[in-house]
């Protein structure tokens, strides 16, 4: 076994099946629908960024691309000298057994090459972005003759994560495309990319998931919601990589117990305040604590949204929430107080979180300056 499977996938969500080995593309048609037309019209540009939240589906629908790309034959050919035309596809589903889809899943698929983050000098963990080297690897993949002189495809997962030389050495080739070569540009952020290489490229748009898709993109997964998938598809803002990491990280029980300590106010609950800070402040715990931040804060935009709009934000995402939002933010007034004390709050923890700040502290200190907007 090489370093490089060695160590973790940096495009998997970890609980989740990798994004070659999801069979369907859930709730995602308008994107998939704009690539097969462009394929059916001859229309196939060489670049394409996909964008959109993270985990909504975007690398799964560029391995499905891909899949495609590689087992499909170019339209408007004459099907040979005893063949019909072939049929113009109408989706890009391709068969399990075919060679392609078998190999792609075996991670053997000449045709295909994926520019991520690589090993570092050490070998012993993934690098903090795509480097210049990892290009260089893609350029001397693309300096080989295709095996059957067809088609061959690129994917970078994730754009965003390359750095300025990997960048610029990426635009070189979409500026300069190889002869039958498609490359699929994932992208969380693609504000963070070359104005150059977003002009260069073809844009799909992916949109989050709604409570429906998102149960059964989970069940997909082999992940079974039960009666959380209304509260799931809330918090995670319609992404189905979000609500993995919610469920593996017990994120609804997070997301409850601030809710119960919220409901205290203005008389914050201080030991149950503390219990919960110095429950994600313990080594080994940065992960469940980042995501406790990035709780907060939407606590905070749902409750300022429920005040601005005199409507709870639907579904609840814990029991109790539409009746605390409906006491803290009775009106637009509250809720312009709570949407300027959440940009505060947010500034702080990250600068908290910068200047390596007492985990507890940092939690502690935010709580009370929740009790401190409730008060007024």
């Amino acid at each position: 076994m090489s370093e490089r499977d060695a160590l973790p996938a940096p495009d998997q969500i970890d609980g989740a099946p990798h994004p070659r080995e999801t069979a369907q593309l859930i709730g995602q048609a308008p994107a998939e629908a704009a690539f097969l037309d462009a394929f059916n019209g001859d229309r196939l540009h060489h670049g394409w960024l996909l964008t959109g939240p993270r985990g909504v589906g975007k690398a799964t629908l560029a391995w499905r691309i891909a899949r495609f790309l590689l087992a499909t034959p170019p339209p408007g050919g004459d099907g040979g000298l005893f063949g019909d035309a072939p049929q113009a596809p109408e989706s890009l589903d391709i068969p399990t057994d075919h060679p392609v889809a078998r190999r792609m899943l075996a991670g053997s698929e000449p045709g295909l090459f994926v520019l991520r983050r690589g090993p570092n000098d050490k070998g012993d963990r993934l690098m903090a972005e795509i480097s210049v080297g990892e290009v260089r690897r893609l350029k001397s993949f693309l300096s080989l003759s295709s095996t059957d002189g067809g088609r061959r495809v690129v994917i970078v997962d994730a754009a965003d994560e390359m750095n300025v030389s990997a960048a610029n050495a990426l635009l070189k080739l979409l500026e300069e495309p190889p002869e039958a070569t498609t490359l699929l540009l994932v992208s969380h952020q693609p504000s963070r990319l070359l104005p150059t290489i977003r002009s260069r490229c073809r844009t799909l748009r992916l949109s989050p998931l709604g409570p429906q898709d998102m149960a059964a993109a989970l069940d997909q997964a082999g992940i079974d919601p039960g009666a959380d998938a209304g509260a799931l598809a809330a918090l995670s803002a319609g992404s189905v990589g979000a609500a993995v990491e919610l469920m593996n990280l017990d994120g609804l029980a997070l997301y409850q117990e601030l809710v119960s300590i919220c409901a205290t106010l203005p008389r914050l609950d201080r030991a149950r305040a503390l219990k919960l800070a110095e429950s994600v402040a313990g080594r080994g715990a940065e992960t469940r604590r980042d995501l406790l931040i990035a709780l907060v804060d939407l606590f905070l935009a749902r409750l300022a949204r429920a005040g601005a709009t005199g409507q709870p934000p639907m579904p609840e995402a814990a029991p109790g929430e539409a009746e605390v939002f409906a006491r803290l933010a009775p009106s637009q007034q509250a809720a312009r107080a709570w949407a300027d004390r959440a940009q505060e709050i947010g500034a702080r923890a990250r600068h908290g979180r910068a200047v390596n700040l007492d985990p507890a502290s940092l939690i502690l200190d935010t709580l009370l300056k929740i009790q401190t907007t409730a008060a007024a």
